[in-house]
């Protein structure tokens, strides 16, 4: 469908891609990876005709469509959401008034043997043929099925674009290009600006997708959940993997170890026969001898091990003085802006060490929270104060475009550091990739991974026991938000991050605030366990079972906050001594354990009833309809007995 052929890409004396070759089928499914700065935006942008290479060719077929999401794009600001977004049904205006000027340029004239007459009719049907297909399209109504799937609400479809965030444009930006349908869709991280809500209905909608999608992504379960072919790009050149992204990482692992292996073993080779060569050069009784050695030297194919981009992020956030055990306490927390309420009622103790995730959908207030504890925004009701001996350090979601573009990046470092730190900007720049000239670099040119980085060096220069880190990963590649991970998981201080990016948070958070409809939700535990849930309270059909499940966890969840508040009143009263205290706790934690193998065991019991029922459903051959039906009451038995156990649990 599209071929790349011998594609070269250059800036001045540095070579981007060298000789590239690369084919794109009609339905594949394409993640491109690699570091910062690999070339991979480079690469969309030729394959949709935005840029043209140094060298090489691109073939397409004229009639193919490209659909392609930059990640930084200029949008005009006076249209409302739902205007902008029915622009992509502009094309079906343009073949109306095509059709028209058809129409009237055959009633026009006379020539009906001619091969213009001709050709002019065959247009005529082409364009009746597409516009038959478009009849059906109620464009209103899908515009709005995926700006709600993206995440806005039907309050917001009539608000001016330059009232919303940059974030909430670029979900207009991919509507319009999803919307459009075309036979190639090239999408430059697409889900850094949405929620974990809205990456899955995204998840959803690209895999009914029926055309060919180039992905970059630094999410790896949504690659893995959308590609079926992994195209890496290291150093100017292409490996191309037939599989997805988690399979990609094991192969290529096992490659990297058989090249090495292949060298070594024709290394020793190589060694032990110029040794006997040299050893026996002049002795005439070897003479024939040496000239096969030497002939078979010159015949060998050398094995070159593939160079290799080790340049990894090197972080290490520095030793901050100890907090009070209380870092953050919000009592009857409330805020607005204007008549739109944002959170009320909210009651949140964070603790010395704790590592918790705000999650929600955009809009929910989970920022604003963070700026309320950074006393930028003032509450509407209630407060919210720091502990004793806090000091906090805060990285904004649009960190990088705060930086002042006119700077250098050494001078971004210098002219906030003090003190001996000033003697080591350069070492901590090095950390974060500016190496060599990359300091002099201003920082207008800079892409927006390397912003993030340069803003993420601004907020270590100070040592802070409090952390609070808004979308950090966001343009960060792979390799660079694992180590910032690693450095995360072995902090010794308290943080507070809000991300969308599941692999980032799993197994980096002991705790969740959901953000969601004016109220926030304590979950306990991590990641998988909250998406679980989430998973069983979001299917668009459920069966009455089901809807039992869904009010278990609604009420899991209240009794949860209900149970938090009397741990707070418990620890707080001077008349219960510590072992007391304790062995409340005990207990509490043995009620829950019992309270989650119930909830399991409820889940389990309602799969296998589901099982049954699809294959009531479908009149399967070879059922036993007597047995089947045996068992899916003793099932039914049982759930209701878990149901009963469930309440008994929590009164």
């Amino acid at each position: 469908m599209i071929s790349i052929n011998n594609l070269s890409v250059s800036f001045g004396g540095f070579v981007l891609f060298d000789e590239v070759n690369f084919h794109i089928n009609h339905n594949e499914r394409i993640g491109l990876v690699g570091r910062n700065g690999s070339g991979k935006t480079t690469l969309l942008k030729i394959i949709a005709g935005v840029s043209t290479p140094s060298e090489g060719t691109i073939q397409k077929p004229s009639e193919l469509t490209i659909g392609y999401l930059p990640q930084e794009m200029g949008y005009s600001k006076n249209r409302t959401v739902i205007e902008e977004t029915l622009e992509a049904f502009s094309h079906i205006k343009t073949l109306d008034k095509e059709l028209e000027e058809i129409n009237e340029s055959i009633t026009q004239r006379e020539d009906y043997q001619s091969d213009s007459y001709n050709k002019l009719l065959i247009k005529l049907n082409e364009i009746t043929d597409k516009l038959s297909i478009y009849a059906s399209t109620n464009p209103r109504a899908e515009a709005e099925k995926v700006l709600f799937g993206l995440g806005f609400g039907p309050e917001e479809l009539n608000r001016k674009r330059a009232e919303l965030s940059v974030g909430w444009n670029m979900r207009i930006e991919l509507a319009k290009v999803l919307l459009r349908k075309p036979d190639v869709l090239l999408l430059d991280e697409p889900t850094n600006h949405l929620d974990i809500e809205s990456i899955r209905w995204l998840e959803i909608y690209l895999g009914s997708f029926k055309g060919a999608i180039i992905l970059i992504s630094h999410d790896r379960r949504f690659l893995d959940s959308i590609t079926n072919r992994t195209v890496e790009i290291v150093l100017g050149k292409m490996h191309d993997y037939k599989v997805s992204f988690t399979k990609y990482q094991e192969l290529r692992r096992e490659r990297f170890a058989q090249q090495r292996a292949a060298f070594d073993n024709q290394q020793k080779m190589i060694e032990k026969t110029e040794e006997f060569i040299e050893k026996f050069r002049y002795k005439a009784t070897k003479a024939n001898q040496v000239q096969s050695r030497i002939k078979q030297l010159d015949k060998i194919e050398r094995i070159e091990i593939e160079e290799d981009d080790k340049s990894a992020l090197h972080l290490k956030f520095p030793p901050a003085p100890r907090s009070g055990q209380v870092v953050i306490k919000a009592s009857n927390l409330a805020m607005a802006f204007g008549p739109k309420k944002i959170f009320s009622n909210v009651d949140i103790t964070v603790e010395r060490g704790e590592k918790i995730a705000f999650v929600g959908k955009n809009g929910e207030g989970k920022t604003t929270f963070m700026r309320l504890v950074r006393e930028e925004l003032t509450p509407v009701e209630g407060k919210v104060a720091l502990g004793h001996n806090v000091k906090s350090g805060y990285y904004a979601q649009n960190q990088e475009d705060l930086l002042n573009k006119n700077n250098t990046v050494l001078e971004t470092l210098d002219h906030i550091a003090v003190g001996d730190v000033r003697t080591k900007i350069r070492d901590i720049l090095g950390a974060f990739l500016f190496r060599g000239e990359d300091v002099d670099k201003k920082v207008s040119v800079l892409s927006g991974g390397e912003r993030a980085r340069l803003a993420m060096a601004k907020l270590i220069l100070e040592p802070c026991n409090l952390l609070l880190l808004d979308e950090p990963t966001n343009h960060m590649d792979i390799i660079s938000k694992d180590i910032l991970k690693m450095a995360l998981k072995s902090y010794e201080g308290t943080l507070l991050i809000v991300s969308h990016d599941r692999d980032f948070l799993d197994g980096l958070v002991d705790k969740i605030y959901e953000f969601k409809e004016g109220a926030v939700v304590e979950h306990l535990g991590g990641l998988d366990g909250f998406l679980y849930r989430k998973q069983i309270e979001s299917l668009d059909e459920l069966e009455s079972s089901s809807s039992s499940v869904d009010n278990i966890s609604n009420k899991s969840n209240i009794k949860k906050e209900q149970s938090s508040s009397n741990n707070i009143a418990k620890e707080s009263d001077p008349l219960l001594t510590y072992k007391q205290q304790k062995e409340i706790e005990r207990e509490e934690k043995r009620k829950k354990r019992k309270i989650e193998e119930c909830e399991s065991k409820i889940t389990e019991i309602e799969n296998k009833i589901e099982i049954i029922e699809q294959k009531l459903a479908d009149n399967h051959n070879g059922v036993s309809l007597p047995d089947t039906l045996k068992s899916y009451h003793k099932l039914q038995k049982k759930l209701e007995e878990k149901l009963e156990e469930w309440e008994s649990l929590h009164n």
